[in-house]
């Protein structure tokens, strides 16, 4: 008898043990994590298009980077976009809005005939009003003799 009851201890302690261990038979239901979430698509970057002094002819270098716009605009037919004619602070504030004007028209008119809707593009003048550069020099200027791209 003392055999059985020894060995009754020696079964009972563990299948105890194992049984709460195991939630009495509960279903134990582990969480997968949620996956993580998907990368943020990639910027919308339409290159900036550059003149040179009191112009607003479009040079080979301008014209390629139409050109990848214009392959953007395409790629994305529901994009629309505002071209924005930016002019340095030489020449009276009239003279940069109107030169503003005659950049952003050509760079429009430049995608208009590549394929564009022109539907799909507005322009805007600011003249010297925003420059991207404040300098105050040719390395200045330079960059502030633009139009550029902006997505709505």
């Amino acid at each position: 008898m003392k055999s059985l009851k020894s060995l009754f201890k020696a079964l009972l302690i563990p299948s105890m043990l194992f049984f709460i261990g195991c939630g009495y038979g509960e279903e134990v239901v582990v969480e997968t994590p949620p996956p993580p979430p998907p990368p943020p698509p990639p910027a919308v970057e339409l290159g900036d298009v550059f003149y040179a002094f009191d112009s607003s002819v479009l040079d080979m270098v301008s014209q390629n980077q139409l050109d990848e716009n214009v392959q953007w605009m395409m790629e994305n037919p529901n994009a629309t976009i505002i071209i924005e004619g930016h002019c340095d602070e030489r020449g009276t504030s009239e003279y940069n809005i109107a030169l503003g004007e005659r950049r952003a028209e050509s760079a429009k008119n430049y995608m208009a005939n590549a394929g564009v809707d022109p539907s799909r593009m507005q322009t805007v003048s600011y003249g010297e009003e925003r420059p991207f550069n404040p300098g105050h020099g040719e390395a200045a200027w330079v960059k502030n003799r633009r139009a550029h791209f902006v997505v709505q």
